[in-house]
């Protein structure tokens, strides 16, 4: 099978923006706040946003199955407080489960939390458990920058996160680390946020000794993780100098790394550098870049181009980054399929 890791709802119906700022224009004038039972989306809507997009796209380039979350942008935990994050959260998780009912050889949902800036995180647990206990999601998204580009949580090494690494532990799901849009203008969402918040993520974690307290704890950086592969000699210089252990004992066995590289030399450098074990295939379409790179003529998140090009992932490795990486770090996953016989 080839397993996209990272797959947002970016399709979603019209109807549901059109909530969405309903419910953003309540927060100053709450007579103007909508009501949930007013979102009404049939499954042939749905159907329509997946079928001429996500699945056509996914059988046009070959890949098998999407772990399918909210779009991460619409997440926007700043805004609101926890109320407004928690039915927003709500609704996009219960959109993502439909999505994979109708389309269950396809799609498998991952969840938003519902956070919000200077809340408990541990509040977010009720979704958690909603979503894998009723939804049968397989992992979670966890924005570690609620504020929107301002960084005002504390780090994700912070005691403040245990109680959703705990539930993450006990439920033995992984962590996709990624913010949401910025509202902090020196920060482009795309093009800066999310790649300096998965360096951000991974330096956070090597500066501390998360692991030892949570040796199955599990997280996967998106994007080809940020800067971290580039700089991978500085990152294993700063642990040294922090008295660290060597990286692939200190991280790389609950840190993990997908394919969202969107040209040939930056996937060859990836898989050099960062082992096999570590990666994760993905692309994040429909998402951030959507055009055709003309240098090649293809889509530039067309990732899948890039992984059967490599001269360097070949054979089981190929395997292990297509399908099997997949399954060891979502065992919700792996058991998901085996229940089907796959």
């Amino acid at each position: 099978m080839i397993i996209d890791c990272h797959g947002h709802y970016t399709t979603a119906p019209k109807a549901l923006e059109i909530w969405r700022n309903r419910q953003i224009a309540g927060i100053q004038d709450p007579a103007l706040s909508p009501k949930v039972s007013e979102l009404k989306i049939s499954d042939d809507e749905l159907r329509e946003t997946i079928e001429s997009n996500q699945l056509r796209l996914m059988k046009e380039r070959g890949s098998d199955l999407t772990i399918f979350s909210p779009r991460a942008s619409f997440m926007a935990h700043h805004i609101g407080d926890f109320q407004v994050s928690s039915t927003w959260a709500s609704i996009c998780n219960e959109l993502c489960f439909r999505v994979a009912q109708l389309f269950p050889d396809h799609f498998i949902p991952a969840a938003m939390l519902p956070q919000s800036p200077g809340v408990d995180p541990a509040t977010s647990i009720p979704e958690l458990v909603k979503c894998v206990e009723q939804f049968g999601n397989v992992g979670i998204n966890l924005n570690p920058d609620p504020s929107g580009g301002h960084w005002t949580s504390p780090p994700l090494s912070d005691r403040a996160w245990y109680p959703i690494y705990e539930k993450m532990v006990e439920y033995d799901i992984p962590a996709m680390i990624h913010v949401s849009t910025s509202c902090n203008a020196c920060f482009h969402t795309t093009g800066a946020h999310y790649l300096n918040a998965d360096t951000t993520a991974f330096m956070q974690c090597l500066t501390s000794d998360l692991f030892t307290d949570f040796p199955t704890l599990r997280f996967i950086i998106p994007h080809g993780g940020g800067a971290v592969p580039y700089h991978w000699g500085r990152f294993r210089g700063l642990a040294q100098e922090l008295k660290k252990p060597l990286l692939q004992d200190h991280l790389l066995n609950n840190i993990f790394f997908d394919t969202c590289v969107y040209h040939q030399p930056g996937i060859d450098l990836l898989t050099k550098v960062i082992p096999v074990k570590n990666i994760l295939f993905a692309s994040e379409m429909i998402g951030a870049v959507r055009g055709i790179d003309p240098e090649t003529g293809f889509y530039f998140d067309d990732t899948k181009r890039y992984i059967e090009a490599s001269s360097i992932v070949v054979g089981d490795d190929r395997h292990a980054i297509y399908e099997g990486n997949a399954r060891r770090v979502f065992p919700r996953l792996d058991a998901a399929l085996k229940a089907r016989g796959i």
